[in-house]
C-alpha cells in the first residue's frame, strides 16, 4: 500500500460532519494550509462543499496521496439532501452517521491512519435519524465495542482531561467517584504513553473543592477520596501529583511540572485551555483502539457559508492526529 512520503503512513480520513455547518468549508481551508505535509481524504458528499472547490474524487484513501496539494481529495458518500449553510436538513442525518462509521472502518482496516471528525449537530441527528448517543465520543466508543474512553482537550501549552463532562455542577460531587477518577487517570496515563510517546507521564490531579478542600475546611472529598486514590496509584508506579488547587495549577511554571491535568469537572478543565489557545485546541478521544481527533468547536450555523470561520483548530487536529499515529507506530 502506498504511504505518504512525509509520514510513511496512510493518509488521515476526515469526516464531513454536519453539512450545514462550517465543516465543509474548513476542510477546504485545512487542505490549502496543510497540503501534502499532512495528507487527508475528505469523506462526504461533494455537493456539500463550497461552490468552486477544487476537488478530485478518489476510490480509496491511498489515492489521495497522488492528488495535488491545492486540490481536496474526496472519497464520495452520497447523501439524501443538499446542504444549505446554517439550516440542517433532516434527510442528511443518516449520511452523517454513516460517514463516521465508514471512517472508523477505514482506520481499523489500515486504509487510513486516524480519524479527524468535523463537528456534528446532535439535535439534527436525533431529529433526522433517531441518533441514540449523547455525542460523537459515545458513538465512537460504541463502534469500538463500548470501550471506556475519556475526552482530552490539547494544545501546545496544555493537555486536560475532565473526569466528569456534560452534567450540572450540582451533580459533580456524586458523579466524581473514586472509580470514575481512577479510570480517567489510567486512560490518560495509557494515552500519553501510546499516543503522545511520553514514556513516563506526569499527571496533575485537580482537587474538587476550592484550595483542594483546605484540609476539610472547604469540603472533604479531596482529603477522603482523591488523596488516598493518588497515594494508591503512586504506589503502583504512576507519577501523580495532587490533589492540587485548581486556581494555582495552570500558570506557566506549574504547567511545566506535568504532561496532562485530570480535572474534576468540565469548566475546571476547559476554561484554562480555551484561555491559553482558543482557536487551536484539539479534542482527542483517549482509550479507543484507533486515533480520533476533532476541532474544539461546534457547527457554528450562524457563520456557516460566509467564509469567515477559522480553520486553526481543524488544522491542529490533523497535525495532532498525524503525530499520534506516528507515536503509535513507534
Amino acid at each position: 500500500m502506498p504511504r505518504s512520503l512525509q509520514t510513511g503512513m496512510p493518509p488521515l480520513v476526515m469526516t464531513c460532519g454536519e453539512p450545514a455547518g462550517i465543516g465543509p468549508e474548513l476542510a477546504v481551508a485545512a487542505r490549502l494550509r496543510l497540503g501534502n505535509a499532512c495528507p487527508f481524504v475528505w469523506l462526504g458528499d461533494p455537493r456539500h462543499l463550497p461552490k468552486g472547490t477544487r476537488l478530485q474524487e478518489v476510490a480509496s484513501p491511498q489515492d489521495a496521496l497522488g492528488v495535488a496539494a491545492d486540490v481536496l481529495p474526496v472519497l464520495p458518500h452520497a447523501f439524501a439532501g443538499e446542504a444549505t449553510p446554517g439550516t440542517p436538513d433532516p434527510r442528511n442525518a443518516a449520511g452523517v452517521i454513516e460517514v463516521i462509521a465508514r471512517a472508523v472502518d477505514l482506520v481499523q482496516t489500515g486504509q487510513a491512519s486516524a480519524v479527524v471528525t468535523a463537528p456534528i449537530h446532535k439535535k439534527a441527528l436525533k431529529d433526522g435519524a433517531n441518533f441514540a448517543f449523547p455525542g460523537h465520543t459515545e458513538y465512537l466508543a460504541h463502534l469500538a465495542g463500548y470501550v471506556p474512553v475519556v475526552m482530552m482537550l490539547a494544545c501546545d501549552a496544555l493537555r486536560v482531561v475532565p473526569a466528569t463532562i456534560h452534567i450540572p455542577l450540582a451533580d459533580v460531587p456524586k458523579a466524581l467517584t473514586a472509580e470514575v477518577l481512577e479510570q480517567a487517570i489510567r486512560i490518560t496515563h495509557a494515552g500519553l504513553r501510546r499516543d503522545f510517546g511520553i514514556t513516563a507521564p506526569r499527571i496533575a490531579v485537580a482537587g474538587l473543592n476550592p484550595h483542594a478542600g483546605e484540609g476539610g475546611a472547604m469540603g472533604w472529598e479531596d482529603l477522603t477520596m482523591i488523596t488516598p486514590l493518588i497515594a494508591r496509584l503512586c504506589a503502583e508506579g504512576l507519577d501523580l501529583r495532587g490533589p492540587l488547587p485548581a486556581d494555582t495549577m495552570f500558570h506557566a511554571r506549574a504547567r511545566a511540572g506535568y504532561d496532562a491535568a485530570v480535572c474534576a469537572y468540565h469548566d475546571q478543565a476547559l476554561i484554562p485551555i480555551k484561555t491559553l489557545d482558543f482557536d487551536g485546541g484539539v479534542n482527542v478521544t483517549l482509550g479507543l483502539p484507533f486515533i480520533r481527533t476533532s476541532p474544539d468547536h461546534g457547527t457554528a450555523f450562524d457563520i456557516a457559508g460566509r467564509g469567515i470561520a477559522l480553520p486553526d483548530s481543524l488544522v491542529a487536529a490533523c497535525r495532532m492526529a498525524q503525530n499520534m499515529a506516528a507515536a503509535r507506530r513507534a
